[in-house]
């Protein structure tokens, strides 16, 4: 095979596709990405048996043929090459040589035979949103998935559409982070599970234009994502979500009204006096017009007070910090309503249509108090 590419465009490429190289595997040929040249077509393959990319590279086709080439040595010899042309050819042993203008590399290939190729996925009814609303929907949610194997489900985010409704959940076992979204089509009633790693790699590749659409194609195994010349192809996770609706309740004994930088600004303070490894809760106490928020460490100490409206009872509750910081920085609102229920029982920040909700788990602060 033989192509020519013009560097920029080979290395966006590349970059697309590395998101499904394993970093090791014990498949060494999965550390490799294919170049697959049809008459008309140059792909890049990439699969780690989780997650699948393929996408097509501008460029001409000189002769056809395939090769697998290891990923991330060809990656960087890509990206250091010169801004030009680039050559790409591979004799019958599958040696490849790359060259742009005088800088020349030879690299071993491997036949492509033993590569998993991506399962054909039958196209039927795609859900299709804008890249920006996609992108923005994992901003808002990927944050607060479990990073814990052994519970595979909270690994991962539950999408489920309504009719013209989609909905995404994710959750740790301390918070959960719901976001809405209006699609622009009615369909049928699915509920899948896409985990978490598939979502972050796809956000990094999503161009987030409002003008961009994304193709969104389910089957009973698979999640497909196909845009921009790219198909993004992740096996589900199997098993049954969690029941989250029963955990939403609508009863609260405290509201407050809050200007939202000022509350994560005030909490991004207190952080200063936390060390890393240290658990100690900030304390929040609300009383008529004002919240306090303390933090009491061996560090130091701070507290500070914010204006808010309330309606309901006082109370004093104590949080991970962390956890008011990862929500209050992904919602766009100028001011929110938070509600409570009790110093043991979850809080809630949400919008009046439920466009985003926010559950976080309270800690006790006994200890911190004194």
């Amino acid at each position: 095979m033989k192509i020519i590419c013009q560097k920029s465009d080979l290395l966006n490429s590349v970059s697309i596709a590395l998101k499904a190289v394993p970093a090791k595997s014990t498949m060494p040929i999965l550390e490799c990405m294919i170049i697959d040249v049809k008459s008309d077509t140059i792909k890049l393959i990439a699969n780690d048996m989780e997650l699948g990319i393929e996408t097509i590279v501008k460029g001409s086709v000189v002769t056809t043929g395939n090769v697998a080439i290891n990923a991330k040595v060809f990656s960087e010899i890509i990206r250091k090459l010169p801004d030009n042309d680039v050559t790409i050819e591979t004799d019958e042993n599958y040696m490849a040589t790359i060259t742009c203008e005088k800088a020349k590399f030879t690299i071993a290939g491997k036949s492509s035979e033993e590569f998993p190729m991506l399962p054909v996925i039958e196209k039927k009814a795609p859900v299709t949103l804008s890249q920006f609303t996609l992108k923005e929907v994992i901003r808002q949610t990927v944050f607060s998935i479990s990073d814990n194997e052994s519970n595979k489900i909270m690994t991962g985010e539950l999408f489920e559409i309504n009719q013209n409704e989609l909905r995404v959940v994710s959750l740790d076992g301390h918070r959960i982070s719901i976001r809405k979204v209006k699609l622009k089509d009615s369909y049928d009633t699915l509920k899948v599970i896409v985990p978490g790693k598939a979502l972050q790699e796809i956000s990094k590749i999503l161009s987030g234009e409002i003008s961009d659409e994304v193709d969104i194609y389910f089957t009973d195994r698979h999640i497909l994502f196909e845009f921009n010349d790219t198909i993004v192809l992740s096996r589900l996770i199997e098993g049954e979500y969690f029941k989250i609706n029963q955990m939403l309740s609508g009863d609260y004994e405290t509201k407050v009204t809050i200007n939202k930088k000022e509350l994560l600004s005030c909490i991004d303070r207190a952080t200063l006096l936390i060390k890393e490894n240290e658990k100690k809760p900030i304390i929040v106490g609300i009383s008529d017009h004002s919240m306090e928020l303390k933090v009491n460490t061996t560090i130091g100490s701070m507290n500070e007070d914010i204006d808010i409206s309330k309606e309901g009872k006082d109370i004093l509750i104590g949080f991970n910090p962390k956890f008011l910081i990862d929500a209050l920085r992904v919602i766009d609102d100028e001011e929110i309503d938070i509600y409570l229920i009790n110093p043991k029982a979850p809080c809630f920040i949400k919008d009046k249509n439920e466009t985003y909700i926010y559950l976080i788990l309270p800690v006790s602060f006994n200890a911190a108090v004194h």
